[in-house]
């Protein structure tokens, strides 16, 4: 058991010591950059336990549902399009009113994890993603749509952030970035699945069915993450609820950690980094203005790519099911980024590595609106798009989680990504807007390779917290 009351004594950091640095003062400094007394309030060192490895597969799974929730509707939108003679500006606004609740969510909502546990809140945003998915496929009009399109968004900006602050929390120290990076990939395996089976059964059952079969798995997926999920550690020792010692007790148990006889005191600094106010402090300001920027331009062109690449390969010549069968194709090379980046960041800076994916983006891009090229071509390209696109973009998620300390860090992420939906609201309308308009594609593609680039630089220039 560990003490945490007053200084640690040299003898009783045996055992300890390569897992945190002590100052004189009995504070315990968790690298890279998690400060809580006198305990680790996450693990530091590169072995994975049971508990981390069902942390990490079960927020995989729910980012898939994530993923299924988002890239749905621009696989039934050449569908909804026909069924209910709606215009690209309509679509366009559907679109975006779910990425408007996204930014709700990861705003208003993400943060309160940080207040009431972050378990509590994915569970309560699955509920909200279940309840809207299914009024979304009973809907009969495009208000009732929109409505209900932005309550899934609310849901799911909750969930992204919860989920990346608990798999950074829960993950070793050496795969932190790994395991973030991982997680993102479950976004797109979710999106490619399900354009393979809407693409095979849209025209059979309707988009509605479609809708409403999303609703039923991700209604399915409450009890796992009430069987499965656990609380965070971080939060336990910071605003110990009832119980708190207990709990953190049998969780640091299960992941290899040393337990508590008593819980720490609540810590001024920790006070001081709460809230949007942690954000800006301790020199972090310019830092989080720069991600804020990055995610704004990244989501930009991502959601633009991920809401009209069904209909805009159609516009480039391709039979509409073919159309769907590229969406899912850039899904998989989006899955091949996410993890990719993950793996590659291990060895090499992040913040370069988005830079470097980002530029090969924009050229992928550039290639795939301006050249004309047969089917198999086509799809590589759109595979291409993928990788680097949403490969360079899910690097932010791991870049935010490494940026803030655990008590801010649910409110950063969800910041990030709540400030961010700005582009991805822009995104789909912009580019709705541009095809009613009968801009060419390569002009489009361009306008859309020019934001992905601005990500990178901007994420090149951020600087993160040192090491204890």
């Amino acid at each position: 058991m560990v003490d945490v009351k007053g200084p640690v004594a040299p003898e009783r950091m045996k055992g300890v010591s390569k897992m945190a640095s002590y100052s004189a003062s009995g504070t315990v400094s968790v690298r890279p950059y998690v400060t809580v007394d006198n305990v680790s309030a996450r693990p530091s060192d590169s072995n994975w336990t049971a508990r981390q490895i069902l942390v990490v597969a079960t927020c995989f799974i729910l980012n898939m549902l994530d993923g299924m929730d988002v890239l749905i509707l621009s696989y039934i939108a050449p569908a909804l399009s026909s069924d209910w003679q709606v215009s690209p500006e309509s679509l366009g606004v559907v679109f975006s009113a779910g990425l408007a609740g996204m930014a709700a969510g990861g705003l208003l909502i993400a943060p309160l994890a940080d207040r009431f546990g972050r378990r509590k809140l994915i569970l309560a945003s699955l509920i909200m993603m279940a309840v809207a998915m299914f009024a979304s496929g009973i809907a009969t009009s495009i208000p009732e749509l929109i409505a209900s399109r932005f309550v899934v968004g609310i849901g799911i900006g909750t969930v992204l952030a919860s989920m990346a602050a608990l798999t950074a929390e829960y993950a070793p120290e050496k795969h932190r970035t790994f395991a973030v990076g991982f997680l993102q990939a479950g976004y797109p395996v979710g999106a490619t699945i399900t354009g393979f089976v809407v693409a095979s059964h849209v025209t059979t059952h309707g988009w509605q069915a479609m809708l409403l079969g999303a609703a039923f798995l991700c209604a399915a997926a409450i009890p796992l993450v009430w069987l499965l999920l656990p609380e965070s550690i971080a939060f336990l020792l910071s605003r110990q609820p009832k119980g708190a010692l207990q709990k953190a007790n049998k969780l640091l148990a299960s992941i290899g950690q040393p337990q508590l006889d008593t819980l720490p005191p609540l810590a001024q600094r920790e006070a001081r980094n709460a809230g949007v106010r942690g954000l800006l402090s301790e020199g972090r300001a310019p830092s989080t203005i720069l991600l804020w920027l990055a995610i704004t331009f990244s989501f930009m062109t991502l959601y633009f790519v991920i809401s009209w690449i069904p209909k805009l390969a159609v516009e480039a010549g391709l039979p509409a099911k073919d159309a769907i069968y590229a969406g899912a194709i850039y899904n998989i090379g989006a899955f091949i980024g996410t993890s990719s980046i993950g793996l590659v960041a291990m060895r090499f800076d992040l913040r370069r590595l988005i830079l470097v994916y980002m530029a090969l983006a924009a050229a992928a891009l550039t290639i795939f609106g301006s050249v004309a090229m047969p089917l198999a071509a086509t799809l590589g390209t759109a595979f291409l798009i993928g990788v680097f696109v949403q490969g360079g973009f899910n690097g932010c998620y791991p870049l935010a989680a490494s940026l803030y300390p655990p008590e801010a860090r649910g409110t950063g992420i969800g910041w990030a990504m709540g400030v961010g939906r700005i582009g991805a609201v822009i995104g789909p309308m912009l580019g709705g807007f541009l095809l009613a308009a009968k801009v060419s594609l390569p002009v489009i593609f361009g306008i859309f390779a020019v934001p992905v680039v601005l990500a990178g630089l901007c994420a090149s220039l951020i600087r993160l917290p040192k090491a204890a």
